[in-house]
């Protein structure tokens, strides 16, 4: 750590001990060079580390101007504190951590006592609706409200991107409290909420579409024959577990209604299928194939919203 006389802090930091050692005797080389009865001839002083092709000029270490005492030359030009790393130390502090680890309370016991709240994002999706006690979570039903009250006219819906900064702020709400109002003036953004539905579902361990169906949806697209397509979707559908087809159908039933809009909002099917497929179905292990899979999971996207009463409609329909 260098501190300045004018106040300014820097902090060099690396792993590696020679590295940190050669900083070291750099930067003491230097000061040991310093004039010992009169100012410095410069009034910047520049360090530049050879060592390490990652380190460029680190940054210039304004001095005093008026004349220094020689008794405070050093403190007055910067205070230099080097530590170097101890194997013994480095593992009696992992011994330390590992007993602490194996002593600390599981997440569930923590959870259990109120002390962590369940999360939103990043859980499974059957976890979340077992806590809320339903089969949609709350935190999409609010937002397709909202959506549909105040951006089914927006040009670009889904497609244009809110501003992350505030996506992570909602998403930090919502792990949070249990009280949501998306109708607050912080969220008046509707990109910052169709940001934060679609980072809920691309945060989901096992996507909307689970991982064992991915295969069977992708076969089912290949099929030529259009009706023959429909009636294996809807089948795979209809096997889907209940929070995951809950929540497929009303998230469908919603983009349809963005879609009808295309005329107003640009949206088309196939725009929603381009921005949706990556996110609600994806093969757990990726492989070379990720072009062709994506081609499919767009086009199973598409034709589940340009379908959707055959596929999610009663078997009368």
């Amino acid at each position: 750590q260098i501190t300045t006389a004018s106040g300014n802090e820097f902090l060099l930091q690396s792993d590696i001990d020679f590295l940190i050692l050669d900083w070291f005797h750099a930067i003491k080389n230097v000061i040991d060079r310093l004039p010992k009865e009169r100012s410095c001839t410069s009034r910047n002083l520049e360090f530049k580390l050879r060592r390490s092709s990652s380190i460029e000029l680190l940054n210039s270490l304004d001095t005093e101007s008026k004349e220094p005492k020689p008794e405070h030359r050093k403190s007055l030009i910067f205070r230099l504190n080097y530590s170097a790393s101890d194997t013994n130390d480095r593992n009696r502090v992992k011994s330390r951590l590992k007993k602490f680890i194996s002593r600390r309370p599981s997440l569930k016991t923590l959870q259990e006592k109120g002390l962590i709240k369940d999360q939103i994002f990043g859980s499974h999706l059957h976890l979340v609706c077992e806590h809320e006690k339903s089969t949609v979570p709350q935190f999409v039903r609010l937002c397709i409200k909202a959506v549909e009250r105040r951006g089914l006219d927006v040009d670009g819906i889904y497609r244009v991107s809110g501003n992350l900064a505030t996506i992570q702020k909602l998403r930090f709400v919502v792990n949070q409290e249990e009280k949501l109002n998306l109708d607050d003036s912080q969220w008046e953004d509707i990109h910052v909420v169709t940001g934060a539905l679609k980072m809920f579902f691309r945060e989901l361990p096992e996507p909307l579409f689970p991982y064992c169906f991915f295969e069977q949806f992708v076969e089912a697209i290949k099929i030529q024959d259009n009706a023959t397509r429909i009636k294996s979707i809807r089948s795979l559908v209809k096997k889907l577990p209940r929070p995951n087809y809950d929540t497929m159908k009303i998230l469908f039933e919603h983009l349809k209604k963005i879609a009808a809009k295309e005329s107003v909002n640009l949206m088309s099917t196939q725009s929603l299928g381009i921005v949706f497929g990556p996110t609600l179905l994806r093969p757990e292990k990726e492989t070379g194939n990720m072009a062709v899979h994506m081609l499919y999971q767009n086009q199973i996207v598409e034709l589940m919203l340009s379908e959707y009463s055959k596929i999610f409609g009663s078997e009368e329909d």
